[in-house]
């Protein structure tokens, strides 16, 4: 009886320790715009790089190799957004009705030196939507 107990006790503590583990994996692979729309990953460090649309994010990212993202949200969401990853502007700016702005999160890690400034969100807002990546959107928006 006391073997089984045992057993039982290890067993109990290597699910635990499973669990912890997947738990932690989706959680650093979860979409960072969740909710958006047309959602892009990007596999590499630049604009040239492989730009991959998926309607599983989650499911793309745990797959490897991804370096950033995006996704597009009706409207004017910057101030939204801005709020939600506690970002601060560094600068913006405009050129065909499009508005960029160029923050840094303390709430996603990492980024690109742009101007100067170390750059981990990119918001665009046009007329009717909003786009958002991370460290910046590549592509067209």
């Amino acid at each position: 009886m006391r073997r089984f107990l045992c057993f039982l006790r290890a067993a109990g503590t290597v699910l635990g320790c499973t669990a912890c583990a997947v738990f932690a994996l989706l959680l650093l692979h979860a979409p960072v715009f969740a909710g958006g729309e047309g959602y892009e990953v990007y596999y590499g460090d630049s604009s040239s790089c492989l730009i991959e649309r998926t309607d599983e994010p989650l499911l793309t990212k745990l797959a490897g190799g991804v370096k950033g993202e995006s996704a597009r949200f009706a409207g004017d969401r910057y101030e939204e957004l801005k709020a939600r990853f506690h970002a601060e502007l560094l600068f913006e700016e405009e050129a065909c009705g499009v508005t960029n702005y160029y923050l840094y999160s303390p709430d996603l890690g990492g980024g690109v030196y742009l101007n100067g400034y170390l750059v981990n969100l990119h918001i665009a807002t046009g007329k009717e939507e909003t786009a958002a990546g991370t460290p910046l959107i590549f592509g067209g928006y």
